[in-house]
């Protein structure tokens, strides 16, 4: 049995609260956490993912002319994609770090080089995982534990995480569920909202089989898979319907119609 000496109680007892102030001028003068972009539609966007993303000159711009045409201007949208990545790959302090990188520059109507002096890099930022990182058997937890960490990160930048619900490959229709539980297990443990990009596709396949969204090796999204993913996002993020919208990426006015009336009735019916 070992005995304390009294004095040394009294020295132990006395570091203990000594440690104690400490720690609460510490988290006095800690500085307040950003604010978060609380907002329904996002003035500004940022894109982390994939070439899920990029194909067919990147989504994000199929989502700016449906914005466009449906009267809903000046939204910025800047794409961050890896080819073959998965969310692990990317730095997500990087892309928000201020003062520079992402954002710090643009280019104007003439091509000039602009300056830009952003408060808020990004109200919000889009993120996707590789096709199969969120329900493969060793990569899985590296899923959860990433959306976690960027959500994290992504909320200390003042801006709101949210996921992005991928397609199940064209020859493994079973993936459409999984994913979208281990996408909906990440949103609810992270409170971050889910596009039902997926679910969607599952949607428009079941009505329209004939209508191909896949490029030929089963698994990136042809021109029409890219737009039904873009009226999603357009539907889940800015709250505006696409149906009816006229800009339809070339695709044929039925094709397009289709599309549009997918995405919109799968964001109203996804329950994340």
């Amino acid at each position: 049995m070992t005995t304390v000496r009294p004095g040394t109680a009294r020295r132990l007892a006395a570091t203990a609260v000594a440690a104690a102030a400490l720690l609460l001028t510490a988290c006095a003068s800690a500085p307040p956490p950003a604010a978060t972009f609380q907002g329904d539609k996002p003035a500004s966007l940022l894109w982390v993912g994939n070439s899920f993303f990029y194909y067919n000159n990147s989504m994000h711009g199929h989502v700016g002319a449906l914005l466009n045409a449906a009267g809903v201007r000046g939204v910025r949208q800047t794409s961050a994609t890896i080819s073959g990545s998965g969310l692990d790959w990317h730095d997500m302090a990087a892309h928000l770090k201020p003062g520079s990188g992402m954002a710090r520059y643009s280019f104007n109507a003439n091509n000039e080089v602009v300056f830009n002096k952003i408060e808020r890099r990004f109200d919000m930022v889009l993120m996707m995982d590789c096709s199969q990182c969120p329900i493969h058997p060793t990569l899985q937890q590296s899923f959860h534990d990433t959306a976690k960490a960027h959500a994290a990160t992504v909320r200390a930048a003042g801006a709101e995480p949210v996921l992005f619900l991928s397609w199940a490959y064209q020859d493994a229709p079973q993936m459409t569920d999984q994913l979208a539980a281990a996408y909906r297990q990440a949103g609810a443990a992270n409170a971050m909202r889910v596009v039902p990009a997926g679910p969607a596709f599952a949607a428009s396949i079941a009505k329209r089989p004939d209508l191909n969204l896949y490029a030929p090796d089963k698994r990136h999204p042809s021109l029409a898979g890219t737009y039904l993913g873009a009226a999603v996002v357009m539907a889940s993020l800015f709250k505006t319907s696409p149906v009816g919208n006229p800009y339809t990426a070339g695709l044929p006015a039925d094709v397009a119609a289709h599309l549009q009336t997918v995405a919109w009735e799968t964001v109203q019916a996804f329950k994340p």
